[in-house]
């Protein structure tokens, strides 16, 4: 059921918030933290990936290519998707045909699609025209009074695999893998299968290194395991290391800042973005490790990356590289992790196939960390924000009047409480930690402070105080029921949000907490405190009459010192098994991670769910304070502002977001360069008829291809452009 937004005029929000914030934000100048450049900002490190006296990577140039030529290589799909394919288009996806899937996902996923704005169907195959956005549109958009005139649970994704049960690879040729396919039970024109697409919209992967956690409700972890994206969470990861007797066994791997890495594992396993049902990392392996890579896509001759390797000359472009997968995987990891000369220990393929190698088993943790060195390198930190010079207010002078006004309105609009830091984001927790160790006055005053092992914070929201996974919020783009977001689980049955584990420590349900990081958070850097020494009952706060407790971990330059309290085990765990508590309340369902706003005028479509085509869309959401009222949403960052309804102040706005554009992202220039991609652009025909099949089964039906072509350091003649551009 829709339901309208609280009304908050701005200047009550602004009393209300001026209470807090005095103590903790610069209002001199402005309001909030001052955005900052990305140039030399510290990339998180990963101790012992490259370093100490036995590294996991010995080579990093090697792994470089090797990260590179699998992020973009067709053959690591079961048929013929890359990892590229949805990350083609300044890092994230363009497409307009065959994009659009149902709401929702682990279970949640309808068999039906909702109406358009045209009274019609939507569906499988339909291509996207600008009348079908904002998917959540009221008769006057920029104020929350406004009449709901249409509201769709459809989500803007990318189009991935057509799925199936998997059989074997093959090893030396073909791109495809053998499979039973046939019509999906949802994604089907008629009796005709079609690709199925994802259930969220594609974010970006420049400066994704940057992000604590990744994927939108942050189940890539921090920690990677080398077999998962699970992190310390999963029992049975881990990779195989030859011993110094010459035996073979399996070891836990446990790399920190390495979310990239987790990331990247996820997909080529997934049934809806690359992969058959059932095929594993090491059938993957035996499909890769002989052949050459990007075997069937062209390499520019002046790659920056794979140039050297290329098969190209200048004026002739070829397929593929000069080498072997194998061979780079023997060039960049340490032979301990592929040497061992006989198959058999690391099991075998269903089916009685051939007995994998080590190198084979062991392919997921090259494939994670080869993409995480990769990705490393796609890092926009010269857009013409980051080229100016800054003035003693932190002005960026050599910008426009237009774009400076822009930044203050930035700032007063609350957008620099989330996006924050020089990569625009309050997920990229170390790097802003980092920042503020090294200058208490890196975000504009010594009073806002950040911390890099706080990952959990307590906010208010609409009816109270919630705990929240910094890096996340509920900001109200649909209801909670659509998607949990952060609330969801593991398959495990663990939580994925650090608040709820927080919660389940304070309680003494120590078995609860499945990540480090939670055990390191002090009650004394939360924005709100947990429990106040005081004799007097409160609402929202555990007092002495409740019963607490000074907080376990030390106080040492606590931000707010009063506020290292929490409750008992016993007053904590009683307040959990309360049905009705207003305290001790976890933000996580229904939030998603706060992304990064680099480039952002290339990479709609917007929000979670695709729902929003352009930037305009996107402002008018957060001039009317959200589509929905839901829990976790906080009322210090989503809320009615009437002030961006006035014209200036929102082209001001929209000039100071497009000089964050970096003009070597919009070219595709160097280290944005990349070889030929061939990407499913939907099927031949429409959302009522599909005209032909695939060569793979006359049940799907058949491809429309999008050429990417190849392109070296020099870049494209052709700028990139914003989505909107793309739709009829």
């Amino acid at each position: 059921m829709l339901m309208k937004i609280k009304k908050i005029t701005i200047n009550l929000f602004k009393i209300c918030c001026l209470t807090f914030y005095t103590s903790t934000i610069v209002l001199a100048d402005g309001f909030g933290p001052i955005p900052i450049s990305l140039k030399n900002a510290p990339v998180p490190e990963v101790p012992g990936l490259l370093d100490g006296p036995d590294p996991v990577i010995v080579d990093k140039e090697a792994a470089i290519i090797l990260g590179k030529a699998l992020f973009w290589d067709m053959n690591v799909g079961s048929d013929g998707v890359a990892c590229a394919t949805c990350h083609f288009h300044a890092g994230a996806d363009r497409r307009t045909k065959n994009q659009l899937s149902p709401t929702g996902r682990d279970g949640l996923l309808p068999t039906e699609f909702s109406i358009g704005k045209d009274g019609t169907l939507r569906g499988p195959n339909t291509t996207l025209s600008k009348s079908d956005f904002p998917f959540f549109d009221t008769d006057n958009p920029a104020t929350d009074t406004g009449a709901v005139i249409y509201n769709s649970n459809d989500v803007v994704s990318s189009a991935g695999t057509y799925g199936g049960n998997f059989h074997r690879v093959n090893w030396f040729h073909g791109t495809n893998d053998n499979c039973d396919r046939s019509a999906d039970p949802v994604f089907h024109v008629g009796a005709i299968g079609t690709r199925k697409v994802e259930p969220r919209n594609t974010p970006t992967v420049i400066n994704a290194v940057f992000n604590f956690r990744n994927f939108w409700d942050g189940r890539a972890n921090n920690i990677f395991n080398g077999s998962s994206p699970w992190g310390d969470r999963d029992p049975d990861a881990g990779v195989w290391v030859l011993q110094p007797g010459g035996t073979v066994s399996k070891a836990r791997m446990r790399l920190i800042n390495s979310s990239l890495a987790s990331q990247s594992v996820s997909p080529p396993l997934d049934n809806f973005e690359m992969a058959c049902e059932n095929r594993t990392f090491a059938d993957l392996g035996q499909k890769l490790l002989f052949r050459m890579p990007l075997e069937h896509q062209a390499v520019h001759w002046n790659d920056s990356v794979l140039g050297g390797l290329a098969f190209s000359s200048e004026g002739q472009l070829k397929k593929g590289l000069n080498t072997r997968y194998l061979q780079l995987v023997m060039d960049a990891f340490n032979p301990k992790y592929w040497s061992y000369p006989r198959r058999g220990p690391f099991g075998a393929p269903s089916g009685n196939g051939l007995a994998y190698s080590q190198a084979e088993a062991n392919f997921a943790m090259f494939f994670g960390l080869a993409l995480q060195m990769y990705q490393s390198t796609l890092v926009s930190d010269d857009s013409p924000f980051d080229r100016s010079a800054i003035d003693e207010h932190g002005t960026p002078v050599d910008l426009s009047e237009s774009a400076q006004r822009g930044m203050e309105i930035f700032r007063e609009a609350h957008c620099a409480l989330c996006h924050i830091g020089p990569n625009f984001s309050s997920a990229a927790v170390v790097t802003n930690g980092i920042l503020q160790k090294i200058n208490p006055h890196a975000f504009g005053n010594e009073s806002f402070r950040i911390s890099s092992t706080d990952v959990v914070t307590l906010l208010a929201v609409n009816g109270g105080h919630m705990f929240q996974d910094v890096g996340f919020n509920g900001t109200g783009v649909t209801p909670d029921e659509n998607d949990p977001g952060l609330g969801g689980t593991d398959p495990f049955g663990n939580p994925l949000s650090f608040s709820d584990q927080y919660m389940q420590l304070i309680a003494g349900n120590d078995e609860a907490v499945v990540d480090p990081y939670v055990e390191d958070v002090r009650p004394c850097d939360m924005d709100f405190p947990i429990a106040m020494d005081i004799d007097t009952p409160h609402q929202f706060k555990f007092t002495r009459a409740d019963g607490i407790q000074p907080q376990k971990q030390d106080t040492v330059d606590c931000f707010h010192p009063h506020g290292a309290f929490i409750p008992t085990e016993e007053t904590a765990q009683a307040e959990l098994e309360k049905p009705d508590r207003k305290r001790f309340l976890s933000a996580a369902t229904g939030s998603f991670k706060v992304p990064t706003l680099r480039n952002i005028e290339l990479t709609g479509p917007y929000m979670h769910n695709g729902g929003m085509a352009t930037l305009e869309q996107t402002i008018e959401f957060y001039t009317r304070g959200g589509n929905f009222e839901v829990d976790a949403k906080e009322f210090a960052k989503v809320f009615t502002q009437p002030e961006l309804r006035d014209p200036q102040h929102l082209k001001d706005l929209l000039n100071f977001l497009k000089s964050l554009t970096d003009e070597r992202v919009r070219y595709e220039r160097e280290p944005f360069d990349h070889p030929e991609l061939f990407v499913p652009h939907g099927h031949t025909g429409d959302n009522h008829i599909i005209k032909a099949t695939s060569s793979l089964s006359e049940s799907l039906a058949a491809d429309e291809i999008l050429v990417i072509p190849a392109v070296g350091a020099e870049g494209s003649a052709e700028p990139l452009q914003p989505f909107e551009y793309y739709l009829d």
